[in-house]
Parts: C-alpha cells; structure tokens; sequence
C-alpha cells in the first residue's frame, strides 16, 4: 500500500509538472511579441509622480499613429527606435514646461517585468523589450503599458490588437489572468531563476 500512495503522490506531481511546463512555454513565447512603454519617474515625492504621469501623457500624444501601419513587433520596434529623438525631446520639454530640469533618457531596453495586470489582460512575468522613458534618476516607482500592439489609452483606438499577435493559447493566458494566478507566480520565479542563473 505504502509503494501504491508513493506511486500515487509521484503521478500527482509529474501531472503538475507538465502541466506547469506548457503553461511556461506559452509566457515565454509572448514577450517576443509585444513591445512595452516603461516610464521612470526620478523619485517617489507626489511631485516627481505627478510630472512622470504628464511624461507619460505626452510620449503617449506624440506616439499617436506612429504604429498605425505596423504589423509586428520587428516593425514597432523599428518604428519606436526611428522616432526615439523625437520622444526625448518630447519628454524633455513637457518637463522643462512644468518648471524642472531633470534630464531624460528615451531608449529601447531589455527590462525584467514580474507578472502585471492592464485592465483585462495579464502579462506574465519575463525580460520584455521596452521604450523606456527615464526620468531623472529614474529611481521612483514606474507606470508601464504596452505599446505594441496598442494596449495604451489613448493610443488603443481600433489598432493592432491582442488577437491580431497572439496565438490562442497566447491569448487565453493573458486574458484569464485571474485564472492562472498560482501558475503566473510559478512562471516569475521561473524566471528569477533563469535570470539569476545568466548572471552566474
């Protein structure tokens, strides 16, 4: 009897195992496919938060149908990095606007996400290709969202959408995110890990 529960308990894990194992190759497949807009406020002070969600405003207004013709993650990347001029000196006047001189670095960054809720969709945790706005020291907390496709307000108006770059079982994991919450914690130590063991 004790062989047969032994036996049991070593099914029951394997299944789990599996099960874990394809729900991961899913998340690590959707980070190769969106794009993320990352802003960094220079501090947590009420000041510094403020002027980060008016960066972000902004960069959201300039950014306004330049992926409007873009089909993947290639191409938006392609077309962030052609306008990243722009985008910094957008950010800095807005900041120079409001009375600061904090300087701002615009560029495309590999940056580690922990899982994160949008709205209705869940991104599982993963190193994700980003436009990242820094203010400042950028040691403040951040606001994110994704860009490609357009999940951002207002740049989410009848554009690219989740369905048109995710595959189905892509998309039932970052729309039932509530659903999967103890296998997107598996998924972000998983990934602490990999990280963690790339830097050994």
């Amino acid at each position: 009897m004790k062989i047969f529960g032994k036996a049991l308990c070593l099914a029951f894990v394997i299944a789990v195992l599996l099960n874990f194992t394809g729900f991961t190759a899913g998340c690590e497949q959707i980070p190769s496919q969106v794009l993320r807009l990352h802003v960094l406020a220079n501090s947590d002070t009420q000041e510094d938060q403020s002027l980060k969600l008016k960066v972000r405003d902004r960069i959201l207004q300039e950014s306004a149908g330049m992926l409007d013709d873009v089909h993947n993650r290639n191409e938006a990347e392609k077309a962030v990095r052609q306008r990243l001029p722009l985008l910094k000196k957008a950010a800095q006047n807005e900041i120079k606007k409001l009375g600061y001189d904090y300087p701002v670095e615009a560029k495309l960054a590999k940056t580690y996400f922990t899982t994160r809720t949008y709205g209705d969709v869940t991104l599982p945790a993963g190193e994700y290709d980003a436009l990242e706005i820094t203010i400042g020291s950028g040691k403040g907390h951040n606001w994110w969202c994704v860009i490609f496709p357009q999940l951002c307000l207002p740049a989410a108006q009848d554009k690219k959408q989740l369905e048109d770059v995710l595959n189905p079982t892509e998309l039932k994991i970052v729309r039932d995110g509530g659903g999967y919450q103890i296998k997107f914690k598996t998924v972000e130590y998983y990934e602490q890990l990999k990280q963690w063991l790339e830097q050994r």
